[in-house]
């Protein structure tokens, strides 16, 4: 079967943007090849998201960024997650595992036909 690329529910990159960030600083093109990596190539981030969540995320404190060199000697912003965004990560990361898990459980379960109802 063909991989598809698939929509990202509202809320996700950010946790996502963070998830990558928590170990290293990146620059946004990093982020966009770590996620690809990560999900299989499954995940393809546009930089029309990527770059406003990550302004956005800077606005809320969550992360931090200064100008460096990348490999190639060309001037990017590297982005680093501060401790309220390892907080919000937290966070989040729960509330995700807990609605995947749910998800998880609907799709196992066998749903009731017309004739077994709940009455």
């Amino acid at each position: 079967m063909a991989k598809q690329n698939i929509p990202l529910l509202q809320g996700t990159l950010d946790v996502m943007i963070l998830k990558a960030l928590s170990t290293d600083s990146m620059h946004g093109y990093g982020v966009a090849v770590w996620l690809e990596q990560c999900t299989d190539n499954v995940l393809q981030i546009e930089e029309g998201s990527l770059y406003p969540a990550l302004h956005r995320m800077q606005r809320k404190g969550w992360l931090d960024a200064e100008w460096g060199l990348s490999d190639n000697n060309r001037r990017a912003k590297y982005y680093r997650i501060t401790p309220a965004g390892q907080k919000h990560l937290r966070q989040e990361s729960a509330s995700w595992e807990q609605f995947a898990g749910a998800v998880s459980t609907v799709l196992g379960t066998r749903a009731l036909g017309r004739t077994q109802e709940a009455t």
